[in-house]
């Protein structure tokens, strides 16, 4: 029972961390085009 007190908290914690990295990550307009890369990825002719 001990052990919830301790590990509560660092689960809230750890899930605030990844809350703000996802809106970090949206903000950086990390996910505005997913489809892209890998047509640029078939269209890159360096030759």
């Amino acid at each position: 029972m001990s052990s919830l007190f301790f590990l509560v908290p660092i689960s809230l914690i750890l899930g605030i961390i990844a809350l703000l990295l996802f809106f970090w990550a949206v903000k950086g307009k990390q996910f505005d085009d997913v489809e892209g890369p890998k047509y640029r990825m078939l269209d890159d002719d360096d030759e």
